[in-house]
């Protein structure tokens, strides 16, 4: 099955370190602004999804979603949650650890576009938390 999202062991240890400590978290792929082009951990509650929020998966027991408009420009491409050292966006609760997540990307092959345009379900549009 292919994945739209992944996660490396390093970042999924940091999630479950957050986990014990803010207790059920998101993440939500940020489109720019303030943040730049992160993904954002919130703790569920703090951040409020809308119906155009769209869920690519989940990750280390967290759900990932993006702007429908942003997935509209990376529906094609297979994304991967990493954890680099620095101080990313204030917003996510990663950020007093000295760390920060970030999203590698690389464009899915003719394979996986296959296996995905024939999948039961396309990722969902709409909150869900």
């Amino acid at each position: 099955m292919v994945n739209r999202v992944d996660i490396t062991p390093a970042a999924a240890a940091m999630v479950s370190k957050l986990t014990e400590r803010h207790g059920p978290l998101l993440f939500h792929q940020s489109g720019g602004c303030c943040d730049g082009s992160a993904p954002m951990c919130y703790p569920q509650g703090d951040f409020h999804l809308g119906a155009q929020d769209v869920h690519l998966g989940e990750i280390a027991g967290v759900p990932f979603y993006m702007s429908a408009f942003q997935y509209e420009y990376w529906q094609h491409t297979h994304l991967t949650i990493d954890l680099v050292p620095g101080r990313g966006s204030s917003f996510s609760v990663e950020a007093p650890e000295g760390v920060r997540f970030i999203t590698r990307s690389r464009l899915f092959s003719e394979a996986e576009l296959a296996e995905l345009a024939n999948s039961s379900s396309p990722p969902e549009q709409g909150s869900t938390t």
